[in-house]
This record gives structure tokens, C-alpha cells and sequence, in this order.
């Protein structure tokens, strides 16, 4: 068996798996995409009603508009903001079709390992090809052979809990049918009808938390009685709501504003220093009971937005070099540690930080972030740019940054709050100690600053 004649695989179509694609493509290397649903960007277009705050021009991957120039396909306006849907079909799906046969749907990857050793056996573990197991929506199922596995499924499909803890909150599972995960799509007349004129407590401290509270205060500008409760895990603080005007993405900013005007305004309180232990049913409705014992009002419907986090169940034959804490390549995990890097830039980094013990394996995207909540898609192009290379032979590209990368503009983190402020001085944290405290209607929404 020749191991150079087989293909790469990279697992997920969406943007970074795609461009892995393309930059193989680009340096003569087969590559096989194995994406699970049934059309290129699945995940992206689960929230195409989303409006992303990176540009068009930081949202095509330079190896892909090469490989899509010649079909005529031109880059819409690079200043322009793109929906999740918008990016799915001006550009994935126009990426995936030139691909063509390279692009396998309705292919679920359910494990990956080494042909004839599991993750214990040493004996020329590196000369054997990996096998990756795949599942199709008929039932069949397959086993492929590949030189190396990119695996950019992404972490869309494994949101965080409700729990506090990092697990389900007590009751959060029977109460599934009050209980939604995604930002709401208030287009949709249907989901439009579950929040309109409803009590929603919205659970989160992000982007995704930011863009649900903005939403369901354009509703409530729309629909009386609508009204959402921002329950916070920490304090709030100046920089509880982003970087603002100070943003470098000024759309990321400007979510952030436009939560702190849902609380300002009226159409939201916050309630802060809350972490949920357990959920309970009110008749038609549910309360939220913090761990130490305070309860919620009830409310109609739950948005939970606490994240993502990496699906490692069939790359677990697999020996991966993972931080603890983050689930992210043990390289990678300091320079992204949300209990470190509250504020400041994400350095470009790429095969380097990506590489495992098990060679020729790189989890890349917003899997290689594990848990921390920083990725942009740019990054993931340089990552992709980096492991192509690598693979290719060409270790001089693949060690050679090509990227710089616009500051964060954002203070946050999920263990950084929890220590006292004089426990983070000098860290780069810039966020005030948690509080236990209720915001009103039209009450100050900040009380700190960096």
C-alpha cells in the first residue's frame, strides 16, 4: 500500500474544512470531504438568520477564491456583513460544487483510528493509514483509508448545558420542551409566536446572548408583554458588554451596545452571580433555581447560549494532545486560555500549535478551540494554510505566519471572573469582581470599566 496515494480526509464542509480542501487541492494533494449533512456549510446554515460581525473580505479563504475565480464566481463587497445563509450560498456552496467529487454528503464520520491498532498499540502505529468510519443516512455504512485526517467538524452540534457546573442543570432535560439552545429565528412565524408576548430568560454572556437579548427587544418594541431576563454567571461590569466603539470588528461591537440598550431601555433585567443548579415546572412555565438556592421569577421559555464544545467521541482511538481544561491542543490551549487572555489578540499560530502525538491528525476550526470562545474564521484559514502545507512537504510555508490578526476588543471569560480582583491583577483581566445583584428597569447596566 502506497500511503501517499491515498486521500486526505478532512471531516465537515463547512468554511475551514472547505478551505482545507482548497489549499490541498492547491498543492496537488487529494483531499475527500466527508460533510454530514446534505448540503456544503450545514452548521452555518442552521443559523443562517444570523448576521455575522467579520466582513465578506475576512470570510473567504485566498486558496478558495483562487480555486473559484475561474468559474466566474465573483467575491461580493468585502465591507459588506454576510447572514450565515449569505455565506452558506455566495460562497460555501460555490466552493463545495467546484470541488465536486471531492465532496461527499449525507456522510457521517462516527471514528477514526489506525488500520489495525487502537489508541494502545505502539507496533508501526505511524506506518499504518488511518481508518475513518462512516455512517450514511440509508444505514450503510463504510470504512476509508486516508494519509491524514483533518477533522473541521466544528462544535455547533454539542452546545454547553444550563448547568452552572458544566452539566445539565437538575430537571434541564425533562423541561427540554422550554428549553432552546440556538439563537431564535423571529422571522419565522412560528418561532416568532413561542417568544412573542412571553417572559424569556436568555442564560449567556456572548456574542450569541448579545444577538438573542437585541432580538427578542425588537420584539418587545413589537408585541407587548414581550420581555427577557439576562441571567448572568458573573457580575456585570464595563466590559460585560464587549469592546464596543472600541471593537476592531465594529460589528461585534455594536451587539454588545445593543444588549446593554435592551437592559437601559426596560425590555430586559439582568440578574447577575447566577448559576443555575436546577430547573423546576410552574404549570406551563419554569423557574430557574441558582445553586445557592435564590429562584427566578417564572418564565415561558429558556435560551441557553453558555457556548460550545468539541464532539471527541470518534477521534477518541486517536492519541490527541489536549489541555484539560479547554479540550484544545495542548500547544494552542496558552495562547487562547479564556482564563488568561481576556483581552488583547489571539496569536496566529498553525501546524505547530495543531500537531498531537498521533501524527498527521490536526483538529483545526472552531474544534481546535475546544471551549474558548475566540475564533474567527480567518484564523482557521491560516490554520488550514499551515497543515496543507505541512502535509504537502513543504515545512517552510507551514511554519511561516501569514496572518495578522485585529485586536479582540473584548474582556471576558468563563474562569476569570470567579477569582477575587486581587487574584487577577496583572493577568490582563480588566473585569470587576462577580456581584450578586438585580437590575431594574432603566437602571445603570454598567459598573466598572477596564
Amino acid at each position: 500500500m502506497n500511503e501517499q496515494q491515498l486521500p486526505v480526509v478532512v471531516i465537515g464542509a463547512g468554511p475551514v474544512g472547505l478551505a482545507a480542501a482548497a489549499h490541498l487541492t492547491a498543492r496537488g494533494t487529494d483531499a475527500l470531504v466527508l460533510e454530514a449533512g446534505t448540503a456544503a456549510g450545514a452548521a452555518v446554515r442552521a443559523w443562517g438568520h444570523v448576521r455575522l460581525f467579520s466582513t465578506w473580505s475576512e470570510l473567504v479563504d485566498p486558496a478558495a477564491a483562487k480555486l473559484l475565480a475561474p468559474t466566474g464566481w465573483a467575491a461580493p463587497d468585502g465591507a459588506t456583513y454576510p447572514s450565515g445563509a449569505d455565506w452558506a450560498e455566495k460562497y460555501l456552496q460555490p466552493l463545495a460544487d467546484v470541488l465536486g467529487d471531492q465532496v461527499r454528503y449525507d456522510a457521517t464520520v462516527t471514528g477514526v483510528s489506525r488500520l489495525g491498532r487502537d489508541r494502545v498499540v505502539d507496533a508501526d502505529r505511524e506506518r499504518q493509514p488511518f481508518t475513518v468510519h462512516v455512517r450514511h443516512t440509508d444505514g450503510s455504512e463504510e470504512r476509508l483509508l486516508a494519509r491524514a485526517v483533518i477533522d473541521a467538524s466544528g462544535t455547533w452540534s454539542t452546545p454547553g448545558p444550563l448547568g452552572g457546573d458544566g452539566l445539565p442543570a437538575i430537571g434541564e432535560k425533562a423541561s427540554a420542551d422550554r428549553i432552546s439552545y440556538r439563537i431564535p429565528d423571529l422571522k419565522d412565524p412560528a418561532v416568532r409566536s413561542r417568544y412573542a408576548g412571553r417572559r424569556t430568560a436568555v442564560i449567556g454572556s456572548g456574542a450569541s446572548a448579545f444577538t438573542a437579548l437585541a432580538s427578542l427587544a425588537g420584539l418587545a418594541r413589537q408585541e407587548g408583554g414581550t420581555h427577557a431576563v439576562w441571567v448572568l454567571r458573573r457580575g456585570i461590569s464595563g466590559s460585560t458588554f464587549g469592546g464596543g466603539a472600541a471593537d476592531q470588528l465594529p460589528a461585534r461591537g455594536a451587539l454588545g451596545l445593543a444588549a446593554k440598550a435592551a437592559v437601559d431601555e426596560g425590555y430586559a433585567d439582568a440578574v447577575t452571580g447566577f448559576r443555575t443548579g436546577s430547573v423546576e415546572r410552574a404549570g406551563e412555565q419554569v423557574v430557574l433555581v441558582a445553586e445557592d438556592g435564590r429562584r427566578l421569577d417564572p418564565v415561558d421559555e429558556v435560551i441557553v447560549l453558555t457556548g460550545l464544545r468539541p464532539d471527541l467521541s470518534f477521534v477518541s482511538e486517536l492519541r490527541l494532545g489536549l489541555d484539560e481544561r479547554l479540550q484544545a491542543p495542548g500547544e494552542l490551549a496558552p495562547l487562547i486560555d479564556p482564563n488568561q487572555h481576556s483581552c488583547g489578540t489571539v496569536y496566529p499560530h498553525g501546524v505547530k500549535e495543531l500537531s498531537h502525538p498521533e501524527k498527521d491528525v490536526y483538529l483545526v476550526g472552531m474544534k481546535s478551540y475546544g471551549r474558548a470562545p475566540t475564533f474567527l474564521a480567518m484564523t482557521g484559514y491560516e490554520q488550514v494554510r499551515s497543515v496543507a502545507a505541512a502535509i504537502a512537504g513543504d515545512r517552510e510555508a507551514a511554519e511561516r505566519v501569514e496572518l495578522t490578526l485585529p485586536e479582540t476588543g473584548v474582556c471576558g471569560g468563563a474562569g476569570l471572573f470567579d477569582e477575587p480582583e486581587a487574584d487577577r491583577a496583572g493577568n490582563g483581566g480588566c473585569c470587576a469582581t462577580p456581584t450578586t445583584e438585580t437590575i431594574g428597569i432603566g437602571a445603570p447596566a454598567s459598573s466598572g470599566g477596564c
